[in-house]
């Protein structure tokens, strides 16, 4: 059994299906509410983050250790001061790739409550691209906390029948179709010397043609925990799927496999093919390795800690 593309058709099937408008969306979040919306990356699960309580919610609702950091949605360039401080780097950035798939590690406002930034002295802030995501922001007028919109350490939603497969009818969602970057944004700490956090939808080799050679950091982020995105069937990462297959079937396994293709369409589709592959029943996923460049990147980054051993 392998993957299969993903099909842009399924859109049709989604939209509009037990889904929350707009107007309906900005007035659960002014009431202290959760919902979860589209941006270009993953479906997030999200709360106004001037609410204490609000953002508490969400960790219930995950599973979410609270020391873990959430990031800040906002719709525009200039509410980036009332949560945090911005360097000469951050600015060029911004200018850069936002609306986008980047977030940015930043020395926090006192303003900012401890349940974003879980205790950190630093929040991570990032404006999305994807049009729904946009209009909802515009709408509310304020920074939105939102993590993926799935339980912790699961495989992160790229439609809004995800979210409803993880939540049911306890989270409202609105839909925007399907994400078009399908895995995570790229997250840099500029709390110091530029820093990579995680590989996301901007490539490594973008973001160092304007702020230089990244380094490393310990600063804590969401998706960084060894154990991540995983599915429920035990996942191999390979470079020699077919031969691991063969391998396990004369061993008596049953194996499912998802090949790699061209990194943009493969990101793409990664998370609704893991769904759906960890449907099938088999004994073991079998993924193949991206190419390490671009987007390829991420891909091993998140099947790299689909793989690991489970620590939640």
């Amino acid at each position: 059994m392998r993957g299969y593309p993903f099909c842009e058709g399924m859109r049709a099937g989604y939209a509009g299906e037990m889904s929350t408008s707009l107007v309906d969306a900005v007035a659960i979040l002014r009431a202290g509410g959760l919902v979860a919306f589209p941006t270009e990356t993953v479906y997030g699960l999200g709360a106004d983050a001037s609410k204490p309580l609000a953002v508490r919610q969400i960790f219930a609702r995950k599973g979410r250790p609270a020391d873990h950091p959430l990031i800040v949605h906002l719709a525009r360039l200039g509410q980036i001061e009332d949560w945090a401080v911005m360097s000469p780097v951050a600015r060029a950035l911004a200018e850069a790739f936002w609306p986008g798939p980047l977030t940015l590690v930043l020395p926090r406002r006192p303003t900012v409550h401890d349940e974003v930034t879980g205790g950190l002295e630093t929040v991570g802030i990032r404006i999305p691209s994807h049009p729904v995501a946009a209009a909802l922001l515009s709408a509310f007028g304020g920074g939105v906390a939102a993590p993926s919109a799935n339980r912790f350490g699961r495989v992160s939603p790229t439609t809004a029948a995800h979210v409803r497969a993880e939540f049911g009818e306890a989270v409202p969602v609105l839909d925007g179709g399907p994400c078009s970057v399908g895995v995570e944004s790229t997250i840099i700490d500029l709390s110091g010397p530029p820093a990579l956090l995680r590989p996301g939808g901007i490539s490594i080799e973008a973001i160092e043609a304007i702020s230089g050679p990244l380094t490393t950091s310990d600063t804590r982020a969401p998706g960084t925990l060894a154990s991540h995105y995983a599915p429920r069937t035990a996942l191999l990462l390979s470079t020699t799927p077919e031969e691991d297959a063969t391998r396990l079937r004369s061993e008596g396994r049953t194996v499912a496999i998802l090949l790699a293709g061209e990194p943009a369409d493969h990101a793409r589709r990664l998370y609704a093919e893991l769904r759906r592959l960890d449907l099938l029943g088999v004994d073991i996923l079998i993924a193949e390795r991206s190419e390490a460049s671009g987007l390829g990147h991420a891909i091993n980054d998140r099947l790299s800690r689909a793989a690991a051993a489970r620590t939640h």
